[in-house]
């Protein structure tokens, strides 16, 4: 009776091991969940204040006509839309932008910016 009794208390300790490390490791998973949780929910919220932060440069540095023109132009490329807004940013912390832009003025950025397609030449073979 002996051999089975420590056969079972074997058994139970081994399993109980078992758990031991199951839990352990679960719990080190969700420490890893939440770390991860924070950090992205820390990177967004920077993300947003780059974007706010933005937006008032934006406020500051274009005519009505021109945020109105960039705000239509975001909600078909909004990708391109930021990588005007940033362009305009340096344009006007190195001091090549002294006044408000205007309209045109953010035209021809646009157009300056963009892919032309005129160039483009096609050849047959």
């Amino acid at each position: 009776m002996n051999e089975v009794t420590s056969m079972v208390s074997a058994q139970d300790n081994e399993l109980n091991q078992l758990r031991e490390q199951r839990r352990l490791a679960l719990q080190q998973q969700i420490q890893q969940q939440a770390a991860q949780q924070v950090d992205a929910e820390i990177k967004a919220q920077q993300e947003q204040q780059a974007s706010q932060n933005l937006d008032a440069a934006m406020k500051k540095l274009l005519s009505p006509e021109a945020r109105s023109r960039l705000t239509t132009l975001a909600l078909a490329a909004p990708e391109r839309a930021e990588m005007i807004k940033q362009t305009i940013v340096q344009l006007h912390n190195e001091g090549k932008m002294n006044s408000i832009m205007n309209d045109e003025q953010l035209k021809q950025l646009l157009l300056s910016q963009s892919k032309s397609r005129r160039s483009a030449s096609i050849r047959r073979i």
